[in-house]
């Protein structure tokens, strides 16, 4: 099981690369790995767990969050209906995205920064996402709200980007246009 010993933070190399592309059929070793990642971000979310284990909450993990560089990330959060989105992937991608954007009020964290950074963090407000799901299938799916922005920034662990580099550094609180503004 993984905790929060497991998961490197920020100014650790390895988030900064890009990861490699997992080869298909997966290896038991990296479905192991994707599993796990899916069990964090569950057990994060369940109190019980995450207090016996000091886990911190959140919505995804990606492998490069725990020192390794393979395109694996697993999301499991509720869409703005309640609806359960959770989805462990090997070599997922943003198929296709909207023009608008979107962004969270409170802004994004990410369980590799240890400490609050203010701002918008614009993303899409629709995405497309592909991947290859624990059993070898291909997999596509269409995401907005909360769902897409976590997928988003999983993905982006995979190719070295952290979810700052995205805020305004003169005016991280600057009006993003053509975005819907999302509360969490």
């Amino acid at each position: 099981m993984l905790t929060m010993e497991d998961i490197i933070r920020d100014g650790h190399p390895t988030l900064r690369k890009v990861a490699e592309e997992v080869p298909m059929p997966p290896s038991e070793e990296d479905k192991q790995i994707l599993k796990s990642l899916l069990e964090y971000v569950q057990n994060s979310q369940d109190e019980d767990i995450a207090s016996k284990y000091g886990l911190r909450a959140g919505i995804g993990l990606a492998a490069p969050q725990i020192n390794v560089l393979k395109r694996m990330i697993a999301v499991h959060v509720q869409d703005s209906k309640g609806n359960l989105i959770s989805h462990a992937l090997f070599n997922p991608k943003i198929a296709s995205h909207s023009v608008e954007r979107s962004y969270l009020t409170a802004g994004e964290g990410c369980l590799s920064v240890d400490k609050a950074i203010p701002g918008f963090v614009p993303r899409y407000a629709r995405v497309t996402i592909k991947g290859i799901d624990l059993d070898g299938n291909e997999i596509k799916f269409r995401l907005k709200g909360l769902p897409a922005i976590a997928f988003q920034h999983e993905i982006d662990h995979l190719n070295g980007i952290m979810f700052y580099d995205y805020i305004d550094k003169e005016d991280p609180y600057k009006e993003i246009e053509n975005a819907i503004a999302i509360e969490r």
